[in-house]
């Protein structure tokens, strides 16, 4: 036998939970809102801008074949300019002589991608294993 209580004969319960979903939705919308401002607000990757002297290089980056290449497509490496015809069989021959296992690569912000490709496909094909992006 259950026993119920009720105020002046109505059946009227009182409700003691917390409904959370509107505070999920709440949040949910947030999130999604500070993952699209965060993808904004981080610049896409590459931001160089190179310095005048495009074939300089340090002293110490004289292990490594160093590859430039310029808002206009040109390619240098180790401070000449190579065309890209050109840069499959200059990479192999570095390679073929000195044994450089390692490339440091400078792309402009505005260099075209294909420049860029032709770069890591010559790399890839005389053998260079290491191929690093410089940026600063």
């Amino acid at each position: 036998m259950s026993i119920r209580s009720t105020a002046a004969g109505s059946e009227t319960a009182v409700l003691s939970e917390i409904n959370i979903t509107p505070l999920t939705d709440v949040l949910l919308v947030l999130l999604i809102i500070f993952m699209i401002l965060a993808s904004l607000a981080i610049p896409p990757g590459f931001e160089r801008q190179l310095p005048c002297n495009c074939g300089a290089h340090s002293d110490s980056q004289r292990h490594t074949v160093l590859v430039v290449v310029t808002r206009r497509g040109r390619i240098f490496v180790d401070g000449r300019a190579t065309s890209v015809s050109a840069l499959y069989g200059r990479l192999a021959l570095i390679h073929a002589r000195k044994r450089e296992d390692r490339i440091s690569l400078y792309a402009d912000a505005k260099a075209p991608y294909g420049a860029i490709v032709r770069v890591l496909d010559a790399a890839k094909v005389s053998g260079i294993g290491d191929v690093s992006f410089v940026t600063q």
